[in-house]
């Protein structure tokens, strides 16, 4: 190939480059991201919220990475941490193990914590499937206490492509943004009849399940998504997930 014939082929590249990144998906994709980044407040604050308003005891969370990220600023005086440590080598968290690990291990009373334990706030962000998140969601209940709530990280997805299954592609239009498919599994228990759920719409949503019925929390009766298709979600995300503004739904409890 001559110098000419492989300037066209690099000129070409780079152009059919620059069309794609100028294509609505990707505008959109990236307005989206920046729009969600700038909401307030953060889980964190969400977190410390619940934890004061149920006069929490035992806090538990579920895929800490970096403590310092929430963990280390959450307001409990007994709060313990899952995590295997595939995303922070330093790993500090409570127990290094797997939340199925944590959890089995738990019940057979193979850990420093009692198997009659009960948390008053669980917060769930590990693996961001929904496969996962389902079972995580389910243990966390056996060790909820009748007041307690679990929040969820990631239950509201802006576009598609922000709820792909695979974390490390990167080159689609929500570039390294990523929620996983957490909102399916979010969406699935908010049927469940012994359950009451919200979702806050801050911080890439902070789904809240609950025992209790807290002011404007309710239930799903019919699944209607059940092939939980991100169009039908995006749709009817308001209704499907009860998105609610936090500040708003906080000055009115």
């Amino acid at each position: 190939m001559g110098f000419l014939d492989s300037y066209r082929k690099r000129k070409k590249v780079f152009k059919d480059a620059v069309q794609v990144f100028r294509h609505p998906f990707y505008i959109e994709t990236r307005r989206l991201s920046l729009e969600e980044n700038k909401k307030e407040p953060s889980r964190t604050e969400i977190i410390n919220f619940f934890v004061e308003t149920v006069s929490a005891e035992h806090y538990l969370e579920i895929g800490v990475r970096n403590p310092d990220d929430n963990f280390n600023k959450i307001n409990c005086a007994k709060k313990y941490s899952v995590d295997p440590g595939l995303e922070f080598a330093e790993n500090p968290a409570t127990f290094k193990v797997t939340s199925d690990q944590f959890f089995k291990e738990l019940a057979a009373g193979a850990l420093s914590l009692p198997s009659s334990i009960k948390f008053d706030v669980i917060f769930i962000d590990g693996l961001h499937t929904a496969d996962q998140t389902e079972k995580d969601i389910q243990n966390s209940i056996n060790y909820l206490t009748e007041e307690g709530v679990i929040l969820l990280h990631d239950c509201n997805p802006p576009t598609e492509f922000h709820q792909r299954e695979c974390h490390g592609f990167k080159h689609s239009p929500a570039q390294n943004y990523w929620n996983g498919t957490t909102w399916k599994a979010f969406y699935k228990f908010r049927h469940q009849p012994s359950l009451y759920s919200a979702c806050f719409d801050t911080d890439w949503g902070v789904g809240i399940l609950s025992k209790r019925k807290f002011p404007a929390f309710n239930r799903l009766e019919q699944l209607e998504n059940s092939y939980f298709e991100f169009d039908i979600l995006n749709k009817n995300r308001s209704q499907h997930l009860n998105l609610l503004d936090f500040n708003l739904w906080k000055n009115k409890l």
